[in-house]
Order: structure tokens, then sequence, then C-alpha cells
């Protein structure tokens, strides 16, 4: 996986261990995602589907994007599409996305970055692969996950936050057996907590470990926050009682001041380590009415959401396209 590696992982700060008193997150749930098509048809996993909502708050959704090898002339994308009341969060791990919206924003990310789309009172968005990745064919790979704002906020400007893998906080397990890359939010270090680049308006936390076959996790994780995790690939176990997990399956942990990871000590060759994702938040704990690309609070404020769409209030497609 080209997201940032550490060749050294024992140079990095390491994590808190969990202290006396300090309680594992039980395992609730694991689920295995559906398999589905999006946009003009890339393969994506629905990694949360079965997931009560009432458990994902403040998230609505994430997609697993590839993992597959495109031929040349293969690469796709989505069309333009309109967003309200909520945040993109697109994480390219293989592979190369640009992104364009109808408010002048645009760019490109790659292998370990990530886009963070504030789309706010409203924003039409495009992405897709570059033309010369359509032309070559390659690798892509990558997360989306959708996440929500409070009822004060849903309205706010839209925004982008481009970061880049470099800006990444690492750190790693006391034996230096997981690399833990923090996008955003923080979790707590041995000497002091390790903080993700990501701003967001929703307190929140979302990282990216690697575990070494063999290895074990015990990740700090905020009290107050839900905690959700997705295997990217590998196999291993999750919780104190060792709940098995493989590719494509998310776990939904119950509360608790940890999270317990283990990856198996044989994996397979195609994927030699474990990789998953681990995303938590605050709850906003307010009423959710989400219809497509609208995330609202009420089914009146939806219809509004599609009519200033079709009214243009939105923004225009740039005249190149």
């Amino acid at each position: 996986m080209p997201a940032i590696t550490v060749d050294d992982l024992s140079v990095l700060p390491r994590l808190k261990s969990p202290g006396l008193g300090d309680q594992p997150r039980p395992v609730w749930q694991v689920t295995t995602a559906p398999t589905g098509f999006e946009g003009e048809g890339f393969p994506v996993r629905r990694a949360f589907a079965g997931i009560d909502m009432a458990h994902l708050d403040p998230f609505i959704m994430m997609d697993q994007m590839g993992e597959v090898e495109y031929a040349p002339g293969e690469p796709k994308g989505t069309p333009w599409h309109p967003h309200r009341g909520f945040e993109t969060v697109t994480y390219i791990i293989d592979g190369t996305f640009d992104h364009q919206d109808s408010h002048g924003g645009g760019g490109t990310i790659t292998n370990g970055d990530t886009q963070w789309m504030t789309a706010g009172a409203g924003i039409l968005h495009i992405e897709a692969p570059p033309e010369w990745l359509v032309q070559s064919g390659g690798l892509f790979h990558g997360l989306q996950l959708w996440v929500n704002l409070p009822r004060d906020a849903k309205l706010n400007n839209p925004k982008y936050q481009d970061i880049r893998s470099a800006q990444v906080g690492l750190t790693t397990t006391s034996d230096a057996g997981v690399l833990v890359r923090v996008i955003a939010g923080a979790v707590d270090g041995a000497e002091a907590p390790v903080t993700g680049p990501g701003s967001t308006y929703t307190p929140m936390a979302l990282v990216h470990s690697t575990l070494e076959p063999g290895s074990r996790l015990e990740l700090p994780w905020d009290p107050e926050f839900n905690a959700l995790g997705y295997v990217l690939n590998g196999s291993g176990t999750v919780g104190t009682d060792r709940r098995p997990v493989r590719q494509g399956q998310a776990v939904l942990f119950g509360a608790g001041d940890y999270l317990t990871i283990e990856a198996d000590k044989t994996q397979e060759s195609r994927s030699p380590k474990l990789d998953v994702v681990v995303v938590g938040g605050r709850p906003i704990r307010e009423p959710l009415a989400w219809a497509g690309p609208f995330v609202m609070n009420t089914k009146a404020e939806v219809l509004q959401a599609y009519e200033d769409f079709q009214k243009g209030h939105f923004g225009h497609i740039p005249g190149h396209h």
C-alpha cells in the first residue's frame, strides 16, 4: 500500500498503554460489506451496511472504492453531482483522483492523500481519474466517508481541505509492531497526544493502522466517541474475546477507553499485513433526513435542497465541461 509508511517504526512516538481502570471496548457486531457499483461504474464495498444508523452517528456511510486493477481505458469516476448538509472524506490509498467543484475548488489526491470536502449549503462536485490514468490503467483503491454536520453547520459555506500524506500524524505501539496513521482527531500518546491534520466540525478521529503479522494494537479511544473498524486487507481478531475478522468486514465496538485489534500470525501472500481503518466521533443526536446526496434534519429540508439544486443555487458546472 503506497499510503505513507515508515521503514523503522521504533523512531516514532509510542501510544499510551491501557492503565489501571481503563476499560476495553467490547465488540457489539461484525458485519460483511456488500459489494456494488457507484458513479460511472467503479466497484465499491458498503463498509457499514447492516449497522444501525443510531450506532453510526455522526457518520452516514463509508465506501471502500476498489481495490481494482484497471486495464487501459477502464478507470471510472463520478459524473457531476450535488451535495448538501454533510462532509465527504476521500482517502486515496492507491492511485490518483482529480476533484473539481462549482465554486472553483479542485485538486489531485494520490497515494495516502485525503480530500476533505465540506458541502455545507450546497455544491456541485466531480471526482474522476486523470486522463493519463484512464489511458494507461492501473491500481485504484480508496475510501470515502460521509460525516454528518450538526444543524447549525449544515448551511455553512462549502470548503476544502487537501491533506497530503506527509502531514498525517504517525505513532506506533510499545513494541513498534503497528503503524498508526492519524488523519483526523487525536490518539493518546505516552508523552503527548498524536494529532491528525484534518479539521472537523464534529469532534471525531480517523486512523489507518497497519499491523505486522502477530502484532497487537491497543488503541486509546476517546470515551465520548463511538468506534467503528473496517478491515481493508488481511485477517485477525478484534476485542478481548478475539472475534475473527477479515478483509471487507466492519466492526462496531461498544463503550470503553481503548479497543483491541490483533493480526493473525499467518497472512495471505497478497495481503502480508492487516490494515484496519478506525473511525469514531461524538454523536450529534439530531433528527436525520437523508435522501441521495442530501443529508438534512427534516424531509422538508431535503425537498428544499432538491428545489435549490434544480434552480441552480449550488453553482454551475464550469464552461469547459
